[in-house]
C-alpha cells in the first residue's frame, strides 16, 4: 500500500468515525429535547395550577376582627 492510499484510508477511517459521532451526538440532542418538551409541559401545567390556586385564594372572604374587639 501507498503512503498516499494509506493516507487516503486514514482518512476514510477518520470520517466514517466522526460519521458515527455526529449520529450518536445528533440522538442524544433528540432525547434531551425530549426531556425539555416534558419538562416544559410539567412546568405549564403547574403553573396553570399555581395561578388557579391564587385566583381561589384572592376569592377568600377578607379576614376582619371578631365583634368583640
Amino acid at each position: 500500500m501507498s503512503d498516499e492510499q494509506s493516507r487516503i484510508t486514514a482518512l476514510e477511517e477518520l470520517v466514517a468515525h466522526q460519521g458515527k459521532t455526529i449520529e450518536e451526538l445528533s440522538d442524544q440532542v433528540a432525547e434531551q429535547w425530549k426531556v425539555v418538551e416534558q419538562t416544559r409541559q410539567k412546568l405549564d401545567r403547574l403553573t396553570e395550577r399555581f395561578l388557579t390556586l391564587e385566583e381561589q385564594t384572592l376569592d377568600a372572604p377578607a379576614i376582619t376582627k371578631p365583634p368583640h374587639y
